[in-house]
């Protein structure tokens, strides 16, 4: 009896931290696209900002005694810290550049590639049937590309680097959650601040720093508070990011980020007034019924294993 009440609180909090994800992601991009459209914020000198406010945010939890710090070697967290900024910088360069119903469908690739790279680089095994549920995803990702009356090249560069440097950022944070036997808020105190640091050096290079359209310019009030609810919001997207993973799997978290999209996409089209054609909503449809279909073999798959370990002897 006891196990099964760790099992249904565990699944609790699985729920939960899902639950969070969900609202802040979805808070989040229409945020980000609001400050991009109506203040022209600078896309570079935006993620800055949300790297240090997600640091700030841990330095206050850990002085809060909310998490212990660890001690951790700098050159173990060298190329998550690169992947961090270049998975942040990409996916909001891929906002910028394409209406929000072609951002969320190029997400989707990231499920495939994710399973690609598990599977040649981490030994990791996938049935036939959740590889099975990557197709109506593909389909419904190749609709929205096909047909998309907004279909750009240079958005499109981004999508896809943004959809190569999410994935393996993702696998190495749940690799490196267990490598380094930390949890996700030791993880992200001490990377955050390293990819703080990285991007810093790079803004000028890309990005005005003073004067207008700088990080330091002449902005209105209504858009510094913008930018600060913004960043607040992003700690929480990415504290969340590292619980989920850490606690499931980079596959299950796509999984759930494609339903997130079905609801950015309406979003996006009340919103924003980006085109919702009947290939979007197909393409939608496709995407959701891979998600149902990858959530019920997977409850099968665990159901089934659980059995096997009561049966054994």
């Amino acid at each position: 009896m006891a196990s099964l009440a760790d099992r249904v609180r565990g699944n609790g909090r699985i729920a939960a931290g899902l639950l969070l994800n969900l609202l802040v992601s979805i808070c989040i991009v229409f945020l980000n696209k609001w400050i991009y459209v109506h203040h022209g914020f600078p896309n570079m000198s935006l993620t800055l900002v949300h790297f240090v406010v997600t640091w700030l945010g841990l330095y206050a939890c850990q002085k809060l005694d909310i998490f212990a710090p660890k001690s951790l070697p700098p050159s173990k967290l060298l190329l998550l810290a690169l992947s961090f900024c270049g998975f942040v910088v990409f996916t909001n360069l891929s906002l910028q550049n394409n209406t929000i119903g072609t951002y969320q469908l190029a997400k989707a690739m990231t499920t495939p590639v994710i399973i690609v790279i598990q599977t040649l680089f981490y030994k990791k095994t996938f049935s036939v049937k959740i590889q099975l549920t990557l197709i109506p995803i593909t389909l419904g990702v190749i609709l929205n590309s096909y047909y998309d009356v907004k279909f750009n090249f240079l958005g499109m560069v981004f999508a896809a680097l943004g959809v190569l440097v999410t994935s393996l950022y993702q696998v190495w944070v749940g690799a490196k959650q267990h490598e380094l036997q930390v949890n996700s808020m030791q993880l992200l105190y001490y990377q955050a601040p390293m990819s703080s640091a990285m991007l810093l050096v790079a803004v000028p290079f890309f990005e005005p720093v003073f004067g207008e359209g700088g990080i330091f310019g002449p902005w209105s009030l209504s858009a510094l508070l913008m930018v600060l609810l913004s960043g607040v919001i992003a700690f929480m997207v990415n504290l969340s990011i590292y619980w989920i993973i850490g606690n499931t799997s980079p596959v299950t978290y796509n999984m759930f980020g494609h339903f997130k999209f079905c609801i950015t996409l309406f979003g996006g089209y009340v919103l924003f007034k980006d085109p919702l054609s009947i290939n979007q909503g197909l393409g939608m449809l496709c995407t959701l019924f891979g998600i149902l279909a990858y959530t019920h073999f997977k409850l099968s798959e665990q159901e089934g294993s659980k059995s096997k370990l009561v049966q054994r002897p």
